[in-house]
């Protein structure tokens, strides 16, 4: 059964690679840098908090923030990602991806700032306004999330789109990278020339520059044609959009256009019986997975700090400066990012296209699943001197999902993202009362383990997407509502979130 698809559509699912897949990326991609360079600062900038505003004069040690309040800095800015990815998600389906695509990063921009700024000089005055932007800039990243998936997925061609758009959540690998660095140079830099709030604001204000320079070419970007055609129904704009980008003469299709749009597979809404008979094994699959991924990937990095000083692996705050402290968690997590996060993130680039997404999906809640337990049952092994090293080596990260019809794209991708950072609040609360103590190291990554192998339950619920074009893998055209969608995947067609 041949499947109808418009010219413009099946221009873009043959093309050849371009430049314009890579400038996608890159800017597609920021939203995700600032999101991970984000998460890696602010448990450096915790730190420097806790010694500003929390050390009592005479006091052995220096200050620490106490547990509510490093859960408040670190959990309102998921909150705020969370309520982004709905809100956002939504909006870019009700009105397109790029009308939203500019609001979202100016919000990042300025909130970020903010946060660096983060007004008084009173604890509690310091605290209150940096959670507040934290919580805003936290909505600005979240509403990126849904977007930035849905414009590349939209864009890229079928033979990689896989490859496409994992380079986009690849960014987060370079937001973490360039968090790492950044804190290294402006601590050796700052070292006993600036008092620490100093460096504290640069640390955290820097995310706002690579994420300024992408907005000019945000706004260029036309609309994506899978929107304009099949929610829109404008098929000339969509051709005239495409030729640009393409840089071929495509065909309007105004007729075929309306015939796809009004067919019964494109008219079902979200709380429909029929969206829940045909989609709603798929979006318990994605929210559980990323629900369950992201407690076990928040709950670790966000804590990180803490498992280095209780383990030994870092020495106690009391030994070293402030700019020393920074220095040496910094190089520690740069060194976790470079050995593990991102060369999981360039594995999944590379092969993606070739073995699927539910394989490697598959394949990261195993390897997680296997090294959180291989980290916790033999802890007090790690936990000696000279096996420390080998303690970070046990990490891992694999996102990912595209199987909704366009005109709920954005919305299932943001349904599923917010699912994701529920479970990173649940993880960066819970895990804020387990690690700066050092108590429940081991069991806390039992618990991981556990997580994990849930995870890989959830994995088959999903159908495997590589190598068809999104128009086949949703269903949007009737022809293929019972081979695609209401037939029975095999055990090599299923798919990946992340």
């Amino acid at each position: 059964m041949v499947m109808e698809q418009l010219e413009v559509l099946k221009a873009l699912d043959i093309a050849k690679t371009q430049l314009y897949h890579f400038t996608a990326i890159v800017i597609a991609g920021m939203g995700f840098f600032t999101d991970a360079y984000d998460l890696f600062c602010i448990s450096l900038v915790t730190k420097l908090l806790g010694r500003i505003y929390y050390t009592v004069e005479g006091a052995p040690k220096p200050g620490s923030l106490p547990p509510n309040v490093a859960a408040a800095v670190n959990g309102v800015a998921l909150v705020g990602t969370l309520v982004g990815q709905l809100f956002f998600g939504w909006l870019g389906d009700l009105i397109g991806r790029k009308r939203v695509y500019g609001l979202t990063l100016r919000i990042m921009i300025a909130c970020s700032v903010a946060s660096g700024l983060s007004l008084g000089s009173k604890p509690k005055a310091v605290m209150g306004t940096l959670c507040f932007f934290r919580f805003w800039l936290g909505f600005g990243i979240g509403g990126d999330y849904p977007l930035s998936a849905t414009i590349m997925c939209e864009y890229a061609n079928k033979k990689t789109r896989g490859a496409f758009i994992a380079a986009v959540f690849a960014m987060q690998g370079t937001g973490i990278l360039a968090g790492g660095i950044v804190a290294i140079i402006v601590s050796a830099i700052f070292d006993k020339q600036f008092p620490a709030p100093a460096y504290s604001r640069v640390i955290v204000i820097f995310s706002t520059f690579p994420a300024a320079l992408t907005y000019y070419w945000r706004m260029k970007m036309p609309e994506t044609a899978r929107y304009t055609a099949l929610v829109e129904k404008n098929a000339e704009r969509a051709a005239a959009d495409m030729s640009k980008v393409l840089n071929k003469d495509i065909k309007v299709e105004t007729e075929m256009v309306e015939r796809l749009t009004t067919k019964p597979s494109n008219s079902f809404g979200l709380f429909s019986r029929e969206f829940m008979k045909r989609h709603g094994l798929h979006l318990l699959g994605t929210t559980s997975t990323w629900f369950l991924l992201d407690i076990a990937f928040y709950s670790q990095n966000l804590f990180q700090k803490d498992i280095f000083t209780a383990i030994g692996w870092i020495p106690p705050s009391q030994t070293m400066s402030a700019s020393g402290e920074v220095y040496k968690i910094a190089r520690a997590q740069t060194l976790i990012a470079l050995c593990s996060t991102v060369p999981g993130y360039w594995f999944t680039m590379a092969f993606i296209d070739v073995i699927g997404r539910w394989a490697i999906q598959m394949m990261g809640f195993f390897f997680m699943t296997v090294f959180m337990f291989a980290i916790a049952f033999p802890y007090k092994y790690w936990n000696q001197k000279e096996n420390r090293i080998g303690f970070f080596i046990f990490t891992t990260f694999i996102v990912q999902a595209e199987i909704f019809p366009a005109r709920l794209r954005s919305t299932c991708h943001g349904i599923s993202a917010a699912a994701g950072k529920a479970g990173a609040i649940i993880g960066a609360f819970d895990s804020a009362h387990r690690y700066p103590s050092g108590v429940g190291v081991k069991n806390s990554f039992i618990m991981l383990g556990v997580i994990n192998f849930i995870g890989m339950l959830f994995t088959f619920l999903v159908p495997e997407p590589n190598g068809r074009s999104l128009e086949e893998i949703s269903g949007e055209n009737d022809e293929y509502v019972e081979e695609v969608i209401h037939k029975p995947q095999q055990g090599n067609n299923r798919s990946m979130h992340v």
